[in-house]
Order: structure tokens, then C-alpha cells, then sequence
């Protein structure tokens, strides 16, 4: 038997029968889907979201998902909900609970607790006249013929489309609060997408040090302020406005061209005039893009038309924007 190639197909096997329950899934939703997304959306509480055994691992991701996309959401165990932690939910609160066959002991303990608290619940199926999903205000019917086990045992197909049920549901608030990128990057700050969305030029000029010599200052000078400040460059100024800037690059040209005078030159000899320049208060993404269109690893900052600072390309590898 050919192992590698068995291998292969019980793989190509699973993803294909995963596939299959999610299409079918667009099938299922229907009002029942919306008149539950509305009532968390018109909601002035939070989500707390419960389930037992794998459908409680589900239950953090879509918790995690809900967070990140403006829907507050707490994960509740089912089985340490009946033994105290109860106590998470609040008078406004709207309880989702997922269980591939509604019928599990913890429950059918848990739904009539919640009940008593008149809390709206959200039930995540696959079997509709299962106790939750007789008993819940509003069943999302997830429902899978078989689980990619072979055995028919092992959650699989059943945890997937849950979790994809708990996108849709993710998605479409965020759609009705119009969450957009700049509300997405307040709750990833630390990641390299939310630098993307809200660190700005000024946030790495800050950090850097200023390279700056007049039109005047010498060859010596200019070298001593590049290798000091170590941005591999300097901007030439005037009263606070850029003229010009010299790179390392620009260094090593004129040296190529023997220039009989070397140590005679000043900045304004050697400098590129009118660089490329970027506002202080631009988006660090911006920064790149300008710094890609051009094929250049520095760009002169400006604020109100004075010297802000330098940024260098490996500044933006660092963030990790690029």
C-alpha cells in the first residue's frame, strides 16, 4: 500500500466533506439567523457564549472573533456555569450555547437556569428538535450529516461549521455597526496589522535621532553626522527647511568620480535637492508605499513645512509593518 498516497486522500477526503457541510449551511440561514443577530445588535448587554466538551473550544474562538469586530463577549463553561459561574451573566446579557445534539446533561441543567434569569438565548445546533433547540429563543441550525471521522465519532465536521456559523454571525454585526479598519486597529494595537492601521511617521521620528547639517558644513562634518546619528543619511537645512539630503549612496558616487578636491566639498555640493518627503503626521503605511514607489530606504519627515526627522525603511521592517 501506497501510505503517502493514502495519506493524501484521507486528507483531500475530510476537507471535501468539511466543504460540503459549510455549503450547505447558506441554506440553513434564514430569519430565524437575522432576528437573532438583531437582538444582539439592539442588545445593550454583552454575549456570553457557553458550550461543553469541543463546542466549548469553539465557543472561545467565536468569543475571541466577537471581541476583536466591536461585540463584547465572554466564554462560559457549561459545566462551570451550574456550579457558580452563573454569577457571569448580567441582566442584559444574551446567552449563545452550542451543542451538536442539544441534548447533552450540562444542557439541559444550564438552559432552564438561564431561563429563570429571562435572558434571551441563542442556540447553535445540529439537531432542531433537540432540548435546546426546542427550548432556545432563537436556533441557528448547524447541521452536519456526518463528522470527517471516520467512525462518525470525533467532532470534525460539527466543530467547523459552528465555528463558521459564529463568523457569520461576527461578520454581520460588524456590518451593522459599521465597524471599520480604524475601529479594528483600537483592539490590535501590538499586532503588525493594527501598526498598519494607526502608527504614523511621527511615531518612528520620534524615536530616531535628527541627522541635520547646514549647506555649508564641510565633507568631514557631514560624515561625522551620518555615522553619529546612523540613519545612513542627513537632511540639509536652512532656518528649519529642507534643501536637500545626502546619503550614503550619494558618498560613495562622488568618491567613484574623483573628485580632485574631495576634501574641499560642503554638503551643498553633494546633497540630491527637492528629496522625497513624506508629512509627519502621515500613516506609516504611507511611508512605505512612497519609499516603494520611489526604490529609496530614506524619507525626509515635515511638519508645517519644517524638518521633522528622517525614516528609514529598516525603521518600518521593525515595527513590522513590512
Amino acid at each position: 500500500m501506497n501510505t503517502q498516497h493514502t495519506i493524501i486522500e484521507y486528507a483531500k477526503k475530510t476537507i471535501a466533506e468539511e466543504a460540503s457541510a459549510i455549503a450547505n449551511l447558506e441554506k440553513l440561514i434564514d430569519e430565524e439567523f437575522s432576528n437573532a443577530v438583531e437582538t444582539i445588535h439592539n442588545s445593550k448587554g454583552r454575549v456570553i457564549i457557553t458550550g461543553i466538551g469541543k463546542s466549548a473550544i469553539i465557543a472561545t474562538k467565536i468569543v475571541a472573533t466577537m471581541n476583536s469586530t466591536g461585540t463584547p463577549a465572554v466564554f462560559m463553561h457549561a459545566a462551570d456555569a451550574i456550579h457558580g459561574d452563573l454569577g457571569n451573566i448580567l441582566e442584559d446579557d444574551i446567552v449563545i450555547c452550542i451543542s451538536k445534539s442539544g441534548n447533552t446533561p450540562e444542557i439541559k441543567v444550564l438552559i432552564p437556569l438561564i431561563k429563570n434569569f429571562k435572558n434571551p438565548i441563542i442556540g447553535i445546533t445540529a439537531n432542531k428538535t433537540s432540548f435546546l433547540g426546542q427550548e432556545a429563543d432563537y436556533v441557528l441550525h448547524a447541521y452536519v450529516e456526518k463528522e470527517a471521522c471516520p467512525n462518525n465519532l470525533a467532532p470534525t465536521t460539527s466543530t467547523t461549521v459552528q465555528l463558521v456559523m459564529g463568523d457569520a454571525l461576527a461578520v454581520c454585526l460588524l456590518n451593522l455597526q459599521g465597524f471599520s479598519s480604524r475601529d479594528f486597529a483600537k483592539y490590535h494595537p501590538g499586532g503588525a496589522l493594527g501598526k498598519k492601521l494607526y502608527l504614523r511617521v511621527s511615531d518612528i521620528t520620534a524615536q530616531n535621532q535628527k541627522p541635520e547639517v547646514s549647506p555649508e558644513s564641510d565633507i568631514n562634518t557631514v560624515i561625522v553626522e551620518m555615522t553619529e546619528k546612523r540613519l545612513g543619511a542627513t537632511a540639509v537645512t536652512q532656518n528649519g527647511s529642507v534643501l536637500g539630503i545626502i546619503t550614503d549612496g550619494d558618498l560613495r558616487r562622488m568618491l567613484t568620480k574623483g573628485v580632485p578636491s574631495f576634501n574641499e566639498l560642503t554638503a551643498k555640493d553633494i546633497m540630491s535637492p527637492n528629496p522625497k518627503s513624506i508629512s509627519n503626521d502621515a500613516m506609516a503605511i504611507d511611508a512605505l508605499e512612497k519609499l516603494e514607489e520611489n526604490s529609496i530606504t530614506q524619507l525626509i519627515s515635515e511638519e508645517n513645512g519644517k524638518y521633522a526627522g528622517l525614516i528609514h525603511i529598516h525603521d518600518l521592517m521593525r515595527e513590522g509593518i513590512l
